[in-house]
């Protein structure tokens, strides 16, 4: 009887390497951090094969990587990505903020187009040594922090459309700042989808990115910030830009109610959105629901002025408040906060940011910040 054959190798962070630049670059100044443009002296890459499976993880200076022209990657958008953040406490500890939840995103999303499974503990782990090796890259300002991006995708150089038999995963990091500082102003859009039933909404891939891109600045030339992204003719409330939307209103029962999409395979299943999520029903204060609502709905609720709040969220900006939404050719003022004309936040949307923040920065002990 032939014996089985033994299992080709996963990560392992014991094997890691690390090779420090000798060109080290100077500390960005909090003045220049425009989000994902400055980047730290060093990243992660780890091959696989099928033949050999998960090789070495190594740490080397960040730079170009070399990828032949007909890499799956290239052709076919074989590749999915995470967003993290890495925040340094008062005490000048640096935490991670709950990076299990992006592993197995991760790796979910891999699986959607047959990437291959990794240890997440492992790579995490790795991933960790990364931000210990740049940590004095971590800004020292609470609302500011390390950007995390984890990137996999298929590197076999084959045109035959079936599956990539070579990856890489890699991970850079990039030190950023508040990504909206204030209120936005949102464009519904009424003629395309981000995503639809039986798709890959709920994936974080690159190829559900790009042809969001055209709206995206289809709108900013108009005034706007962000599309909102509406389904269905009944237009269902999806998304907003590439975040979670919430509304908090009285709803017809005259409930208070914080609202947002369900994970109905449209939506995807964002980090900051589980965290606002478990926050609120801890507060035990009003309803906090997972269920589809309209524009019409919303437009029902401003009328009867039983509309209090609406924001985004997501890593990139934590939350940000809408301010208005411009809908079939109408603008309409969203409530921010009726007792400060000039607030940015309304006072649920800063409560929230406040207390996720504080976690992230290390002022209220919770499990959700991970030490690096």
């Amino acid at each position: 009887m032939a014996e089985a054959a033994a299992p080709l190798p996963d990560i392992d962070a014991s094997k890691l390497t690390v090779s420090v630049t000798k060109e080290p670059k100077a500390v960005y100044g909090l003045d220049n951090l425009a989000f994902g443009k400055n980047f730290t002296d060093h990243m992660l890459c780890i091959r696989y094969t099928e033949e050999k499976g998960w090789g070495a993880p190594e740490i080397k200076p960040y730079g170009p990587l070399s990828i032949d022209p007909a890499a799956f990657v290239l052709n076919y958008s074989i590749e999915t990505f995470e967003g993290m953040k890495a925040y340094r406490a008062a005490d000048g500890t640096v935490n991670l903020f709950r990076p299990e939840k992006n592993m197995k995103r991760l790796s979910t999303s891999a699986h959607r187009i047959m990437l291959p499974q990794f240890d997440q503990d492992q790579f995490l782990q790795c991933i960790k040594e990364l931000v210990r090796l740049d940590q004095r890259f971590v800004p020292d300002k609470y609302g500011y922090s390390l950007y995390v991006r984890p990137n996999f995708i298929g590197t076999e150089p084959n045109l035959n459309l079936k599956y990539s038999r070579e990856a890489l995963l890699y991970v850079y990091l990039s030190p950023v700042g508040p990504y909206f500082p204030r209120t936005v102003k949102l464009c519904a859009n009424t003629t395309e989808v981000r995503a639809w039933p039986g798709g890959v909404g709920n994936y974080k891939l690159g190829g559900n990115y790009a042809p969001a891109v055209r709206p995206a600045v289809e709108v900013e030339k108009s005034g706007y910030d962000q599309v909102l992204w509406l389904l269905g003719d009944d237009h269902y409330v999806t998304e907003v830009g590439t975040m979670n939307f919430f509304v908090y209103w009285i709803n017809e029962q005259g409930e208070r109610e914080l609202v947002t999409a369900p994970l109905d395979g449209i939506i995807l299943p964002g980090v900051t959105r589980d965290s606002l999520l478990v926050l609120a029903r801890q507060w035990g204060e009003f309803k906090v629901s997972e269920r589809k609502i309209t524009m019409p709905d919303i437009l029902c609720a401003l009328k009867e002025n039983r509309f209090l709040e609406a924001f985004g969220a997501g890593t990139a900006c934590v939350v940000c408040s809408v301010a208005s939404i411009l809908y079939n050719g109408s603008d309409y003022a969203i409530p921010v906060d009726p007792e400060d004309p000039a607030a940015v936040f309304g006072p649920l949307t800063k409560r929230l940011r406040n207390e996720l923040l504080d976690i992230q920065y290390g002022k209220t002990p919770s499990p959700w910040a991970v030490p690096i």
